[in-house]
């Protein structure tokens, strides 16, 4: 191949004996053929398969299946498998080749608008669960998303563990399919109506109701009614006592009488009173109830431990100079 006269010496090769393996690769392994190799290394990014001699092709870790999150290459082959692959690309001049395992088989998202069009009901179990909302696997390879803000219609879920854990089955409504991104959006709530579009008629004002405390808050308490829907008491509609926050005199779980005094369909919100739902009961009912929740300690009310300072400050109006409350406007006398 070479002769250096100066040095005499002359180069030789072997591979020159025969052709290039790159020489017309893209004749014998056009794009869309079916090949067979053997998994010669693995990476963290794919698999390289020897095709022939000097010819090496690689599959992408994204490229082995539809179905499965492949995180790693060695999770799905080994080095020194037989495979069978699809040409993805060949690129003669950079010696490249890319193959894919999961073309062999259907996209399972190919046909998934028609499988899945908004409003079809599934069955899935939940895969994993995030802080926004729950993933749910519809069928292998295709997950769905329950947010949860389309958990429950009246419930305040702050997280989705509230609802669901990892390996439920649940039953889902389609909301929208988006193919290209590989997005589903699925929800509970839509298993049923929505039971703030009739709250009027269900819980019209002056209606009585009973509910269970679910949450204290400083300004009153959270009330769950026997649908689900949630309800507030301000601190002042509890009792007849005086008490400066609910915790006084009660506590979670305590069921209550009440009656709904306002309704916000907008923002849904019903407003409720305990208050109102005795005033025109016997009194020997109110006083049960005023009993069974009294504030402070001891037995001795807050609404006791006030009584004498008002007492005392009437008095002590009463003892002023009358020239005092001369001095006054008219209308104040």
């Amino acid at each position: 191949l070479d002769f250096n006269d100066k040095k005499e010496r002359i180069s030789l090769g072997m591979k020159q004996l025969k052709p290039h393996p790159w020489k017309d690769i893209a004749e014998r392994y056009p794009e869309g053929a079916i090949v067979k190799g053997k998994v010669v290394s693995i990476t963290d990014y794919g698999a390289f398969v020897e095709l022939d001699s000097g010819v090496e092709g690689l599959i992408h870790v994204s490229e082995m299946s539809w179905t499965q999150h492949v995180k790693h290459p060695s999770k799905i082959l080994t080095v020194g498998q037989e495979v069978e692959a699809v040409v993805l690309k060949v690129e003669e001049d950079a010696e490249r080749i890319s193959l894919g395992m999961k073309q062999l088989e259907s996209d399972p998202w190919d046909s998934i608008e028609t499988e899945l069009p908004p409003g079809a009901r599934v069955v899935g179990e939940i895969r994993n669960i995030a802080s926004f909302g729950a993933f749910v696997e519809i069928k292998e390879g295709v997950d769905g998303l329950i947010h949860v803000s389309d958990m429950s219609w009246t419930k305040k879920i702050t997280h989705p563990n509230e609802m669901v854990k990892k390996g439920d089955k649940v039953e889902c409504v389609v909301l929208a399919v988006d193919k290209e991104k590989r997005r589903i959006s699925l929800s509970m709530k839509h298993l049923t109506e929505d039971p703030w579009d009739s709250i009027e008629t269900t819980y019209p004002v002056d209606s009585e109701v009973k509910g269970k405390i679910v949450r204290m808050l400083d300004r009153g308490v959270v009330v769950e009614l026997a649908d689900g829907i949630e309800g507030f008491i301000p601190v002042s509609k509890l009792t007849t006592e005086y008490i400066k926050v609910p915790a006084d005199a009660f506590k979670v779980g305590d069921e209550v009488p009440a009656v709904v005094t306002e309704i916000d369909q907008n923002n849904r919100k019903i407003f409720l009173s305990v208050v109102d739902y005795f005033k025109n009961r016997e009194s020997a009912e109110l006083a049960a109830w005023m009993d069974s929740h009294k504030p402070g300690e001891n037995g001795t009310t807050i609404g006791d431990a006030v009584a004498p300072k008002k007492k005392a400050t009437k008095k002590k109006a009463a003892e002023k100079p009358a020239e005092e409350a001369a001095e006054k406007p008219a209308e104040e006398a």
